[in-house]
């Protein structure tokens, strides 16, 4: 999700190829043996893997919003609150969300009182200018709300009933623009031999 946010916010072009990972096709599996999503190819041939490294590609080429330059703050303070998201509160965001995979520890906070504490502190952000770094939307809001709308998901009505006023109407001002809805589409799964589908702001 965070790497379309990206290549809309840029106004890049790409051929989108919509896949279902249980049925990976070769022409995936040769350009990046990892096989997972996303991955982006560019015209020079380059293999990028990484939905952060798509993002920082995609507006270092083009970047209308100024998502890499955060109002009063700086990349490096972008990067470092998503370093946070992508390090332990996706742990936890994982271990809550399949509670089966893994053992707690007694006597330590659960997956999601761990995860909470990291959206308590984003709400503690977002009370000053609405969003996460700066004061406008940067590459870190783009980055770590696709996250916290999963953790949202699990327990929709406790998440609702907690005290995070802000993080709560943050995340639903993105979940309804326009943008979301464009990344959330749900295209056609690409076929070997037919061409993709441009995936472009409008």
């Amino acid at each position: 999700m965070r790497a379309r946010l990206a290549l809309i916010a840029s106004g890049e072009r790409c051929e989108l190829r919509e896949i279902v990972l249980r049925d990976k096709p070769a022409e995936l599996l040769a350009a990046s043996p990892k096989g997972t999503v996303p991955v982006l190819v560019t015209a020079e041939g380059t293999v990028i893997e990484q939905s952060l490294d798509i993002m920082l590609w995609a507006l270092r080429r083009h970047d209308p919003q100024g998502w890499l330059t955060p109002r009063g703050a700086t990349l490096d303070e972008a990067l470092a609150l998503v370093a946070d998201c992508d390090g332990d509160f996706k742990t936890q965001l994982d271990r809550y969300k399949y509670p089966g995979r893994s053992t707690l520890v007694e006597g330590e906070p659960s997956p999601r009182e761990r995860g909470a504490a990291f959206l308590s502190a984003l709400d503690v952000r977002l009370a000053t200018t609405g969003q996460l770094v700066g004061g406008r939307t940067s590459l870190a809001d783009a980055a770590v709300m696709p996250f916290v709308r999963q953790f949202s998901m699990v327990e929709p009505e406790w998440f609702a009933a907690q005290a995070w006023p802000h993080l709560q109407a943050w995340l639903l001002a993105w979940t309804q623009s326009t943008t979301y809805a464009a990344v959330m589409h749900k295209y056609i799964v690409w076929k070997p031999g037919v061409e993709g589908i441009v995936f472009a702001s409008e």
